[in-house]
């Protein structure tokens, strides 16, 4: 890819982020959002393979669809109340579009059908970007309109979303889809708490973003797309595989790891505001994405690698160190301790 295109998509998908989340007028955080669209599609479609071109069809037309129904609800609710503020959504109809259309920017079920063929014809960096980058504009006109929208619809929305994320993501050989599928089970963490704790919202989002952006980035170092390919990693770079099963242990939610924190926040939200039932299910879905976490982590690290597979192996890598796979390791396995400051900012 071009680096002059390189960097203006990369600008642009800045200035669309920038211009969503500071915005309170429904047209400027719509524009955002286009902006965003617009500027990751080059980026999807770069390697100029079939697979890739047919991801970013299939991501412009659900973005597309999304921010007409996001524009028709902010308009419905402006011809009902004279408002075009982002918090004063106060029409049902409006506000019922609305979850549907920021529904189907995160991926979330039933509206989640796009996200693995995307991620899975996407590059590694890119689908990097659509997992964490993509999902913070939506999620701030989420954490805006949070006090406006139907709570039983978005519990609803968010125990699907939990259920089919660990469910579909057991079944699956390619990366990708699997950190696609865990994407989709985190995002129903995060919506089922927004209308009692939005802050906890965007710290269980920070967070997921801390350890999804360690994981990618350790998958690329690698060069694994599949698990067998990933049973074979280990030669490469031993040490960065050994972190990469913490890291994957973070993300599925064990105790002594950072990924613990926010899912035993909201687990003591949610039973604080009577809904244990709720609680209770999320807990018990959280294990479908535990065993396929396990998996990753028993391929990375604990299996010896195959005698039979048809990969050659690789002894050596090309690539130094990276500092940055190092810093963002510690962050996101070790942050649990710092517990009590952030819940005192929260």
């Amino acid at each position: 890819m071009n680096p002059h295109a390189k960097l203006i998509s990369t600008l642009s998908l800045l200035l669309g982020t920038t211009i969503t989340i500071s915005s309170s007028h429904w047209m400027m955080a719509w524009t955002g959002l286009e902006i965003n669209t617009l500027a990751i599609i080059p980026l999807i479609s770069k390697s100029h393979h079939p697979r890739a071109i047919e991801a970013a069809i299939k991501y412009f037309l659900v973005q597309a669809t999304a921010s007409a129904l996001l524009l028709f609800s902010s308009m419905s609710n402006a011809w009902a109340t004279g408002q075009w503020d982002i918090t004063q959504l106060t029409n049902p109809t409006s506000c019922l579009l609305l979850t549907i259309a920021i529904a189907m920017k995160l991926g979330l079920v039933p509206f989640h059908f796009w996200f693995p063929e995307v991620l899975q014809g996407s590059p590694m960096t890119t689908a990097l970007l659509l997992s964490t980058a993509m999902k913070f504009p939506p999620t701030t006109i989420l954490f805006l309109t949070s006090h406006s929208l139907n709570p039983i619809l978005l519990t609803t929305l968010a125990i699907a979303s939990t259920a089919l994320g660990g469910w579909m993501g057991l079944n699956q050989t390619q990366i990708r889809k699997v950190l696609a599928f865990s994407s989709i089970a985190h995002m129903g963490w995060m919506t089922i708490i927004i209308m009692y704790n939005p802050n906890l919202t965007l710290m269980t989002f920070y967070l997921y973003v801390l350890m999804t952006t360690t994981v990618f980035l350790a998958f690329n170092t690698t060069k694994a797309l599949m698990l067998t390919t990933m049973m074979i990693s280990w030669t490469k770079t031993p040490m960065l595989n050994a972190t990469l099963m913490l890291t994957l242990l973070s993300l599925a939610g064990l105790p002594p790891l950072t990924g613990f924190l926010p899912k035993w926040l909201i687990i003591q939200e949610l039973t604080k505001q009577g809904m244990t039932t709720a609680a209770t299910i999320m807990a018990m879905l959280s294990l479908l994405g535990l065993f396929f976490y396990l998996r990753l982590a028993y391929y990375s690290t604990i299996t010896l690698p195959p005698n039979t597979i048809n990969h050659m192996k690789q002894w050596h890598m090309d690539k130094m160190a990276n500092t940055l796979i190092a810093i963002l390791t510690s962050l996101a396995t070790m942050l649990l301790p710092l517990s009590p400051m952030i819940l005192t900012i929260l």
